[in-house]
């Protein structure tokens, strides 16, 4: 039996962008709601909301699941607009939004030890 790619972009319909930004740092986590439409999710939902039973960072969610950054994000925004995750304040970071170094040597420790 062979198998095949697929291509990242149709994950999210061809969508590159979403209108939710979430920066690398970002964490979210999966809430109730999640379990309840997990029928009317996709494949990619459900595997993001297994994983986030526990807060991730975006970054992590991309490197576990060996998704590309931009996929993960569209289907992050889009799990936001349904409601069927939490997405977390951004702490650490300074005045102008930017992540404290503290925050991003924290995010690459995480995403070393994948």
């Amino acid at each position: 039996m062979s198998t095949f790619r697929v291509r990242p972009y149709t994950r999210t319909g061809g969508r590159t962008r979403s209108t939710t930004t979430l920066a690398i740092e970002t964490i979210v986590s999966t809430n109730d709601r999640a379990d309840r439409d997990a029928l009317t999710s996709t494949a990619e939902h459900r595997a993001i909301s297994d994983l986030c039973r526990y807060p991730h960072s975006v970054a992590e969610v991309a490197a576990r699941l060996r998704l590309p950054l931009g996929v993960v994000r569209v289907l992050l925004a889009d799990m936001s607009a349904m409601s069927l995750i939490n997405v977390h304040e951004q702490q650490g970071a300074t005045q102008d939004g930017r992540p404290t170094l503290e925050l991003m040597e924290r995010v690459l420790m995480g995403l070393r030890r994948i």
